[in-house]
């Protein structure tokens, strides 16, 4: 008696199918064309995961600078000043601060300010 493949074949399109859910035209439709679309789409999410750390750091930087540069110092030298301050904040820490606590980020300053 031979082993006919039939569900598995239709498992491994189901799946492929329900990531491909809500794509435009065929490339919810048609298995070939979904399957390059699913593959695509997940390899953008693997990169954008990565990606997003990169502009998360970069969104943080800036808006130290930005408050940095309200009290007088550049972003490095608060930085620095930090680290000779022995003050260990993160950026993202930081980066809350000088939004949302504009006075307790002007005392760090002043403490960097201080220790250089």
């Amino acid at each position: 008696m031979r082993i006919k493949r039939g569900v598995n074949a239709v498992k491994k399109r189901r799946k492929i199918f329900r990531l491909a859910k809500g794509y435009f035209g065929n490339k919810s439709k048609n298995y070939r064309i979904a399957r390059q679309a699913v593959m695509k789409s997940l390899n953008y999410a693997y990169v954008g995961r990565k990606r997003r750390k990169r502009d998360m750091r970069n969104l943080w930087i800036a808006r130290i600078n930005a408050g940095a540069r309200v009290n007088g110092l550049s972003y490095s030298r608060l930085m620095h000043g930090l680290k000779v301050a022995g003050i260990d904040l993160n950026r993202k820490v930081l980066a809350d601060l000088a939004v949302t606590d504009a006075e307790g980020f002007a005392a760090i300053c002043e403490k960097a300010k201080a220790a250089l």
